[in-house]
């Protein structure tokens, strides 16, 4: 199992409400309400199905909607699978949670063949894994177009462990996304998991020291120590956040400020003045109040860049049955 990362990682407008069929850029909340009426409960029944069985596919498919939305937008390019499609691509190493959206499509396409796109479940799957973890949950904008082009050079957008905050920065500028949006979507590490590969250089020889990185707290240390000796299992994964990993919260936000974060992107969030202001008002605790702020803006945020990269949108004034364009398996 790889990096539940959701590298952001990735997804301001107005929280949508859910009892009103809202659309913009296209898209619009209930859009399969006269043609696939159970689309949404089917999705969120089987997404529930394996999470019940395994927590851990709730991060994994956070990830992949993020994955998928980074690279051409929206359109679950990302699920399509060939030598050089961008699930080969090394940035999306251990990408998972195929099987759901896969089993997920089977049952929609019993009850309305061709009518629900693999986009949509992907998006709605991410949705449905926040919510089950005890995050907030949002009304999600329907009506995308499956991709047909995956190619594996365009997963070089996506940012990586090890990038600097000023290169973080650049990437979701790229996408259209502010400071704000950054700290705020890597707040989805709260539920994540990594492999011991993705950070053990910052346990012993950081930039060829022969020291760790001293942005790690000690009482941290001998702790990711311990999950990672050396020489030991480079694949043993190990969770982003220490203290509640099951449960989405802001736990996550007071491990960066207390150098308890396990990558080196997240904890360099706190070295920026920029995004360690936003890291700082989600990891204050007067009341619970910043709490119920990081939901708040959470789904506002994956609105935000769900928004901007839609990918294909497929209203054009049509219905969904005039466009059957959507694979019979999403991968």
């Amino acid at each position: 199992m790889a990096s539940e990362m959701a590298v952001v990682f990735l997804l301001l407008s107005v929280l949508l409400m859910r009892s009103s069929p809202v659309s913009s850029q296209g898209l619009q909340v209930g859009f399969y309400d006269s043609n696939c009426p159970d689309a949404e409960d089917i999705v969120r029944s089987t997404v529930e199905q394996y999470y019940n069985r395994d927590a851990t596919v709730a991060p994994a498919l956070l990830r992949l909607h993020f994955h998928d939305c980074f690279v051409q937008g929206c359109d679950a390019s990302v699920l399509i699978s060939g030598p050089s499609s961008e699930r080969t691509a090394p940035q999306n190493t251990g990408l998972r949670g195929f099987e759901v959206i896969d089993d997920a499509k089977s049952q929609l396409e019993a009850v309305c063949p061709g009518v629900v796109s693999c986009a949509d479940i992907l998006a709605l799957a991410a949705r449905d894994s926040v919510d089950l973890t005890g995050g907030p949950s949002w009304s999600v904008q329907l009506g995308r177009r499956d991709g047909r082009v995956s190619s594996a050079s365009g997963a070089s957008a996506l940012p990586s462990p090890a990038d600097p905050v000023a290169v973080q920065k650049q990437k979701f500028a790229a996408q259209g996304l502010s400071d704000k949006d950054l700290v705020t979507l890597v707040g989805a590490h709260t539920i994540g998991q990594t492999e011991c590969q993705f950070f053990s250089y910052r346990l012993s020889n950081f930039t060829a020291t022969g020291n760790p990185d001293p942005s790690i707290s000690q009482a941290f240390l001998p702790q990711l120590r311990a999950l990672c000796p050396l020489n030991g299992d480079p694949r043993r994964t190990v969770a982003l956040d220490r203290d509640s990993p099951d449960a989405f919260d802001v736990s996550f936000f007071k491990n960066v400020r207390d150098g308890n974060a396990v990558l080196e992107s997240d904890q360099r969030l706190w070295s920026d003045a920029a995004t360690q202001a936003v890291v700082q008002k989600y990891a204050g605790n007067i009341r619970g109040l910043f709490g119920l702020r990081f939901n708040y803006e959470f789904p506002r945020a994956m609105v935000s860049e769900d928004g901007r990269r839609r990918g294909q949108d497929r209203r054009a004034g049509r219905g969904p049955e005039a466009l059957l364009q959507d694979q019979l398996n999403c991968s």
